[in-house]
C-alpha cells in the first residue's frame, strides 16, 4: 500500500508518495534525493542517518516515512543559514571534526540535537548532579555521542568541536 506524504525537509515542503514500509531514510534518499544522512549499517546502530525530526534527533533509518506526514526534516544539509554554517559545522571545520566524512552529517545533526537536549537539562547516564545545569564535559559529550560510530577515529576531534559549538 502506497501513501503520498508531505515532508518540511531543509525548510522547503516536498510531496512523496511512498510504500508504507519506507524508511525516512529511504525516502530522503531515493525518492527525494537529499544525501546528507547516509545509509551505514541500516540497522539504527551508526548514526550515519541522523536528521532532526521536529527538531530532535532521529535516527532515520529506524522509522516509518509515513508514521511522519507534515514533519519538519532537518539535514545537515539545512543547518544553518544561506552561506552561513552552523555553529557546530563551524566547530566541525575548525577542530577537523571529520576525516572520510561518511559519517559527518550525522554527527553534525547529533551535536545539534544532543547540545538542545543539555540546554533543555535532559541528562545523561553520566551526569553526575540532575538538579544542577548540564555540565557539557568530555565524558557528558562522549556518552551523548556514544551513538554516533566514526571508523576514522576522529571522537578528540569532535569532542572538541562539541565542546567549541557549546560555548558559541
Amino acid at each position: 500500500m502506497e501513501s503520498s506524504i508531505t515532508l518540511d525537509v531543509d525548510g522547503q515542503a516536498r510531496d512523496v508518495v511512498v510504500d508504507h514500509r519506507t524508511t525516512l531514510l529511504d525516502a530522503l534518499r531515493d525518492r527525494l534525493g537529499v544525501t546528507a544522512p547516509k545509509k551505514g549499517c541500516d540497522h539504527g546502530q551508526c548514526g550515519s542517518c541522523t536528521v532532526l525530526l521536529d527538531g530532535r534527533r532521529h535516527l532515520s533509518c529506524l522509522t516509518l516515512a509515513v508514521a511522519h506526514d507534515g514533519a519538519e526534516v532537518t539535514t545537515a544539509e539545512g543547518l544553518g543559514g544561506g552561506d552561513q554554517l552552523h555553529a557546530v559545522q563551524d566547530a566541525f571545520l575548525a577542530r577537523d571534526g571529520f576525516q572520510c566524512g561518511y559519517c559527518t552529517p550525522g554527527q553534525v545533526c547529533s551535536a545539534v540535537g544532543m547540545l538542545d537536549e543539555a540546554k533543555q537539562g535532559h541528562p545523561s547516564h553520566v551526569t553526575d548532579d540532575l538538579t544542577s545545569e548540564v555540565d557539557l564535559s568530555d565524558d557528558e559529550i562522549r556518552e551523548r555521542m556514544s551513538g554516533n560510530l566514526c571508523r576514522c577515529g576522529a571522537y578528540p576531534n569532535i569532542v572538541d568541536a562539541i565542546r567549541e559549538a557549546a560555548g558559541a
